[in-house]
């Protein structure tokens, strides 16, 4: 695997083909995704997430292809990415996921629920008023951090509820190309320290990503030593 730092450079800010490339969602996807892709057959095999850096877009990627510049517009730095691992290791982590839990209705399809907007189904279901509720940032931190503790046990490490912040709950809503519905995205930024409980499903984890939604910016989890 590489892990990339892939930064646009600031000369190509001004160009009209760029502005137009992030016109939307779904384009700024494929302007990612043909750093990465080398013809149409090719299946997504990197994680990516997009920061505003300086007012300019950087994109950090885990892949297993080295990306390539092909539109001259970006400035990359690439280096191996095999992290060492061990069992009880405490890691600072950063990551965006799509926390979405699935659950099978009475026909047996399945159906992605936003882990934030189920917690305030139960609460208007215990008939509290929107006055009574707790505050949005505490409602997101809750149910945010269930999420990721749950993804932690099949993840190979677990968090302590102190140790970490969730938070920068967004919903976004767009549409393919040529699909006739609309896609809704929700994210939650995380932020905190996490023990390693098992090396080999943890890496696993980094190189696959965690949660839905990795073909739009979501499931890659950025760690370094604690503590550096």
């Amino acid at each position: 695997m590489y892990l990339s730092r892939i930064r646009l450079r600031p000369d190509a800010a001004g160009k009209r083909e760029f502005w137009q490339a992030m016109g939307s969602e779904y384009q700024a996807h494929h302007m990612v995704w043909d750093l990465f892709t080398d013809g149409p057959e090719r299946e997504r095999d990197f994680l990516y997430r997009v920061e505003d850096v300086d007012g300019l877009p950087t994109i950090y990627a885990a892949c297993r292809r080295e990306p390539v510049n092909r539109g001259g517009m970006w400035t990359i730095e690439t280096k191996p990415y095999d992290p060492i691992l061990r069992s009880g290791q405490q890691l600072a982590f950063v990551l965006r996921a799509n926390p979405v839990r699935t659950k099978c209705d009475e026909k047996g399809k399945h159906h992605r629920h936003d882990v934030v907007m189920e917690a305030k189904t139960r609460l208007k279901q215990q008939g509290r008023s929107r006055e009574e509720w707790p505050p949005e940032p505490e409602i997101v931190g809750q149910a945010g951090f269930a999420w990721l503790a749950t993804r932690g046990e099949a993840n190979g490490f677990s968090v302590a509820e102190g140790d970490v912040r969730a938070d920068g709950y967004t919903q976004r809503r767009f549409r393919k190309r040529k699909g006739r519905h609309d896609i809704s995205l929700s994210t939650i930024d995380y932020t905190g320290i996490l023990t390693v409980t098992d090396p080999d499903l943890f890496k696993v984890a980094l190189f696959g990503g965690i949660g839905p939604a990795k073909g739009f910016g979501c499931g890659l989890m950025m760690v370094r030593p604690a503590g550096r």
